[in-house]
């Protein structure tokens, strides 16, 4: 049953609406479902409500707020979750600025928080908590990925550009540290940018041989209408951030060839992967992105802890998280010792799917078992 009312900014769902019990759990989601970038938010929400809907369970009710991706909200709504409604768990926080205004004061006061998208860098390292769990990956991840990849693939000279914001300066560290090479330029735009003549300018102005980009959600399609326009002719990479689904059918035709890593891709071929695209695309009528996709592993992660312990115990519960004992759609999956993945992360092309519609096919795999490098600073 499914209760749906109207909340300030936000919208609460209910779900699982049952006699409060003793050992009832709730779960209480922060996450951007308006204004630019709302797509990723809202599969994050679609892909955790499918999985809590097929466990089926009555004893965990879900409550979602709109963040409206604004820091100060998203703090407020913390408190609110935290104070009002006494939620054991946190979750789906997308931009890492947010997350870096929310995640340490809701983990010190022993509230779990488990990422479903952002995972900034000093959450990773010095800043990591015993009751902060990453279930998508560290923010250099993919990134890093790609830097490899480019590399093997024989390009020397890069130019390098994403969004002046947490996870936009981790993009760019990762690359690098992946690439071991030198770049040609690297270039920060503004968090929400929409105009990229003067960026398109500087590129064309450079020698570089290659272009890699991490602008996620909106930014990345107003900047590949933009690219397309302007005649450059340079091969272009990125991380699935701005190659997902949506993105690429709203860029058509411009994002044709486009390289891009990812921790998951709809084609790859495991049981998991196989039943959540099937039942995303029966419950919502569309192709899960990889938002969704960590949507849908968290939910599934903390339902595997669910059946070993209640959040109130709270040492039982964290090595329970910490086991991850699912079955991901990504495949092989596991923690590492700042609670980050080690995982595969995947080289996957924009191509023309059967509708005649960009679709990202499943090249193979960039890196294998990749671990971020600020686990070491990790002390727990």
């Amino acid at each position: 049953m499914n209760k749906l009312t109207r909340a300030g900014l936000g919208l609460l769902m209910t779900t699982a609406v049952a006699t409060a019990q003793a050992e009832d759990v709730k779960i209480g989601m922060i996450t951007t479902l308006s204004g630019g970038g709302s797509h990723l938010g809202v599969d994050v929400r679609d892909g955790f409500m499918l999985a809590m809907d097929q466990a089926d369970r009555d004893d965990i009710e879900v409550l979602i707020q709109d963040d409206a991706r604004r820091p100060d909200l998203a703090k407020s709504l913390s408190n609110e979750f935290m104070q009002r409604d006494e939620v054991d768990i946190l979750t789906g926080i997308i931009w890492s600025n947010l997350a870096m205004a929310v995640v340490p004061s809701v983990v010190r006061q022993g509230t779990f928080y488990l990422s479903p998208n952002a995972g900034p860098s000093a959450l990773a390292g010095k800043m990591c908590h015993e009751n902060y769990f990453n279930v998508a990956y560290q923010n250099d991840n993919l990134h890093g990925a790609m830097g490899a990849y480019m590399r093997e693939q024989g390009f020397e000279n890069p130019l390098l550009m994403a969004p002046n914001y947490p996870a936009g300066t981790d993009a760019l560290a990762g690359f690098k540290h992946l690439f071991e090479g030198e770049v040609a330029d690297e270039i920060y735009t503004q968090l929400g940018q929409t105009d990229y003549a003067a960026e398109i300018a500087r590129i064309r102005a450079s020698d570089a041989d290659s272009l890699f980009f991490f602008l996620p959600g909106g930014m990345g399609i107003s900047f590949m209408k933009q690219w397309e326009n302007s005649g450059v002719e340079m091969p272009v990479f990125g991380a699935a951030f701005s190659f997902d689904e949506t993105i690429i059918k709203a860029v058509g035709s411009a994002a044709i060839g486009a390289m891009n890593t990812s921790q998951w891709a709809y084609d790859l071929e495991n049981a998991a992967n196989q039943a959540f695209v099937e039942g995303f695309q029966d419950a919502y009528d569309r192709m899960p992105t990889l938002y969704a996709a960590q949507g849908y592993d968290t939910a599934r992660l903390i339902l595997s802890a669910l059946e070993k312990a209640h959040p109130s115990d709270q040492d039982a519960f964290r090595e329970a998280l910490r086991e991850a004992d699912f079955d991901s759609v990504r495949g092989e999956f596991r923690f590492g010792p700042n609670h980050h993945p080690i995982q595969d992360i995947y080289v996957r092309e924009v191509v023309e799917g059967e509708d005649g519609e960009p679709t990202n096919r499943l090249v193979g795999i960039a890196v294998e078992d990749i671990q971020d490098v600020y686990a070491e600073q990790c002390r727990m």
